[in-house]
C-alpha cells in the first residue's frame, strides 16, 4: 500500500491518538474511515441538492419518471 505524509496541527493530533486510544484502531485507520466519511457526506449533500433543483422545476419533475417508480415500492402509501 502506497502512503503519504500529510501535515495535521497539534489538535488533530491529540484528537487522532484519543479516538486511537478509545477505539483500539490505528490512527491511519480513523484517518481513513473519516475521509470515506466526508467523502459519502459530499456525495449525499450533491445529489440533494440536485433532487431540490429537479423540484423546483415543474416541467422536469414531471417528466422524472424513476422516482414513480420507485414511490411504489413504499410501504406508506
Amino acid at each position: 500500500m502506497a502512503s503519504a505524509t500529510v501535515r495535521i496541527s497539534g489538535e488533530a493530533k491529540q484528537a487522532l491518538q484519543k479516538l486511537s486510544a478509545q477505539t483500539n484502531k490505528e490512527m491511519r485507520e480513523i484517518l481513513e474511515e473519516a475521509i470515506e466519511l466526508y467523502r459519502r457526506k459530499l456525495f449525499l449533500e450533491e445529489v440533494n441538492d440536485a433532487f431540490a433543483r429537479l423540484r423546483k422545476d415543474p416541467q422536469a419533475w414531471a417528466e422524472e419518471e424513476e422516482r414513480a417508480a420507485w414511490e411504489g415500492t413504499l410501504s406508506d402509501g
